[in-house]
């Protein structure tokens, strides 16, 4: 519902400041709103000769949590909306509505609105009226409807002629983006939606997954984390979704992103969490806090919905904890987007997925055995003993020392295998490796101290292989892709 509001009130008890549901209303008010006006209510129950003071203390406070948001500098408003409370007589005036009520004045504004586009209504109550059919009243998003228009009821499947309409008690002939109206169908069970979308046939499509463009909500504790389950909300419903977060491929962390779409022809980086500035990944931050971290200018994520939903492209997606204890001080919405691209197949995995191209980097290290000759070299602990190195086979690596070679093939049972150099071992590398053969073979005739100072100097320097290349999350092939 909260799309639907262009001046938002914020109502915070005077008594007891900023509660967690306040604060979770103004988070959604950043996201879904351009203007607020708070109101600090039941000033009377502070005692009459502190009262102004503390209503002073308080607009300050209030200032301050406002200060980094968009709704800086804000109107502050004192009122008791009924003095006394619920049991206290109807003579008792309000106090500070009518203050309220020029301020009120002075922020309304009107909202550029566009009747073009498919017509989209969110509908907040369904009844029926005897003789006349079944009204949905609600809130049209985008484009305009006429009398006798068909209207789609998407989550059910069922379309209906517009019979008559009403604005605020008024027959009307048309409504567009902006307005509140009532709709009224025929021979449609009002139980059978209480609220939903309804919009132009076959406009609106469900999804059973998305890929979305996101930012992490700032007063969120702890880390968004790639394969956790949110509650996703997105058009009119809330349902549980798994996510899976990825970024542009590092060289591209800096480019300009183009907004509201997304370039499936471009690589991407698979992420174990959403990357932030408090986010665990980077443990050279943790070494040096001086280095600045590296972050992307936008990330994304893919969703999976538990159950289909029915929204429009580019509708707003808030993802939370809603499972959290209500109790405990903190915000439960964890992320809010935009909707990218619905997967409408359910065999979405199959048929859509492939086209994703969201890669892992991985990279494996193992160490020279020994030398073969001048170009090729034996090498260990890279494989598995029971590891098809054949599928490996024509790999580029390259050695701790500088060398570039490619894994040509198993040697032996164990999980060894054989390196070409093609450029050749530099003469350095070679008596590093024949010196550290040496050793081992001189440890090996049974003296065991000598044994323990060769590992020593073996460890502190041996040839190492590194084997780094990507593959696809969704590749069915699980290639190995080296650049």
């Amino acid at each position: 519902g909260a799309q639907i509001i262009d001046l938002m009130m914020l109502v915070i008890d005077v008594t007891k400041g900023m509660q967690t549901q306040s604060a979770e209303c103004l988070v959604i008010g950043q996201i879904a709103c351009q203007k607020m006006v708070v109101v600090l209510n039941k000033i009377d129950l502070l005692p009459e000769g502190k009262r102004q003071s503390a209503i002073e203390k308080m607009t300050k406070k209030m200032q301050k949590t406002l200060e980094n948001t968009k709704f800086c500098g804000c109107p502050i408003v004192a009122v008791a909306a009924k003095p006394g409370g619920p049991e206290a007589p109807e003579s008792e005036n309000p106090l500070g509505v009518s203050e309220l009520i020029e301020v009120l004045k002075s922020q309304a504004y009107l909202p550029s609105r566009d009747p073009l586009g498919h017509f989209l209504m969110a509908v907040d109550h369904c009844f029926s009226i005897k003789g006349q059919g079944t009204v949905m009243t609600g809130t049209i998003l985008s484009g305009s409807v006429s009398l006798g228009d068909n209207v789609e009821i998407p989550a059910l499947k069922v379309t209906k002629k517009v019979k008559s309409m009403q604005m605020f008690h008024t027959p009307v002939t048309y409504a567009m983006q902006g307005d509140r109206v009532g709709i009224c169908v025929t021979q449609f069970d009002p139980k059978l939606l209480e609220r939903g979308l309804i919009c132009t046939p076959e406009s609106l499509h469900t999804i059973h997954a998305a890929i979305i463009s996101l930012k992490k909500i700032q007063y969120f504790r702890g880390a968004l984390q790639t394969k956790a389950k949110f509650h996703i909300t997105v058009g009119h419903e809330t349902v549980m979704g798994r996510v899976m977060f990825f970024s542009p491929a590092p060289a591209d962390f800096n480019e300009e992103i183009q907004e509201n779409v997304f370039d499936f022809e471009k690589d991407y980086l698979y992420q174990e969490e959403y990357l932030s500035k408090d986010s665990n990944s980077s443990d050279e931050k943790k070494e040096n806090d001086q280095a600045e971290v590296q972050l992307p200018r936008q990330q994304w994520a893919l969703l999976e919905f538990e159950k289909p939903v029915a929204c429009p492209k580019l509708c707003l997606v808030i993802g939370s904890k809603l499972d959290t204890d209500i109790h405990a001080n903190t915000c439960r919405l964890a992320f809010h987007g935009v909707l990218l691209q619905g997967m409408e197949d359910k065999n979405y995995t199959e048929t859509f997925l492939p086209k994703l191209k969201v890669y892992k980097l991985k990279h494996k290290e193992g160490q020279v055995e020994r030398v073969m000759d001048d170009y090729s070299v034996i090498g260990r602990s890279l494989f598995k003993k029971e590891t098809n190195i054949q599928i490996f086979v024509g790999l580029k690596v390259q050695l701790s020392t500088g060398e570039d070679g490619i894994i040509d093939g198993g040697f032996g049972q164990s999980g060894k295998f054989k390196i070409r150099i093609p450029d050749g071992l530099k003469p350095d590398t070679k008596m590093l490796l024949t010196v550290a053969s040496r050793k081992k073979s001189k440890a090996g005739k049974g003296d065991t101290t000598k044994e323990d100072e060769s590992s020593k100097n073996d460890s502190a320097q041996p040839v190492t292989i590194s084997l780094l290349f990507k593959r696809y999350v969704f590749d069915t092939q699980k290639k190995m892709i080296q650049s």
